[in-house]
């Protein structure tokens, strides 16, 4: 897959010759928000790895497209299904659905979430409640409909963050927020459940340059890109991939004693 980066040759993918896990082949995944953004690389990734994808997003259209891109890429079709995730009931006929063609879960990726800009004054209830919903509450509820696989067989859930409430970046108060719960529910989650077997961690990454990123740093930053880019001790843009090989290694048996962390990818910001 391939970000829309006209104007800006820097963005493309730089070429590595990234990690292989053999523990991923045939392993039941499922990824939730996988029809764009950091979710499709992700989907993608998995796939590549040999394993049984399974993902859920909202956006059917998008679903069907990631779906036919990752099995002409990987020659592995990922399965998904479609639900809005602040509908818990849907959520979990979906999971279900999906590990039927997935088999036993064994990793769950907590992707899905949504970082609309909204001034501190325009912040009602109604937005508040909704924030937490589509960034934060279905990470708990996904978590606990697959902990039955994943106390059977061992695995591992990834909670997806933001280095964004590490910032205290201005017009995202309900997201920030939200993100900053996942990494407790991250340690309290992997302190109940690692004696299952089951390991769970989160990632915050930093601005990752999705098309729906740089879509809207063209209209919004103009130009910013460069600006951002001092706030980084790697002088490089963020790609999805960057974040999906570190949601590859946390999957794997590689990590197989690591728990309850936070890893942030996000160039080293300071």
């Amino acid at each position: 897959m391939m970000l829309e980066t006209s104007g800006h040759p820097e963005l493309q993918p730089v070429p590595i010759d990234a990690a292989r896990y053999p523990s991923l082949g045939g392993r039941g995944v499922l990824i939730t928000g996988g029809g764009s953004g950091i979710g499709m690389y992700l989907v993608e990734a998995f796939c590549a790895q040999g394993a049984r994808v399974g993902f859920v997003d909202i956006d059917a259209d998008a679903a069907d497209r990631v779906a036919e891109v990752c099995a002409g890429t990987t020659g592995n079709r990922p399965a998904h299904r479609i639900a809005d995730l602040r509908d818990i009931a849907a959520l979990r006929a979906a999971i279900s659905e999906l590990t039927e063609e997935t088999g036993p879960v064994r990793a769950l990726v907590n992707n899905a979430g949504n970082d609309d800009r909204c001034p501190v004054e325009e912040v009602t209830a109604e937005l508040w409640d909704d924030r937490m919903a589509v960034n934060l509450r279905h990470q708990f509820f996904a978590s606990q409909a697959v902990l039955g696989d994943l106390a059977r067989t061992g695995g591992a859930i990834i909670n997806m963050g933001s280095n964004s409430w590490m910032q205290g970046a201005p017009g995202l108060i309900a997201y920030t927020t939200a993100k900053s719960a996942i990494q407790g529910l991250t340690r309290s989650l992997a302190r109940e459940v690692g004696p299952r077997g089951v390991r769970v961690n989160s990632i915050a990454p930093g601005w990752i340059l999705t098309e729906r990123q740089v879509t809207r740093a063209k209209a919004i930053y103009q130009g910013k890109f460069d600006e951002y880019l001092q706030k980084q001790c790697l002088q490089e843009f963020l790609l999805p991939p960057d974040v999906a090989r570190m949601a590859l290694f946390l999957a794997a048996d590689d990590s197989r004693m690591i728990t309850g962390q936070t890893f942030i990818v996000d160039g080293g910001v300071v």
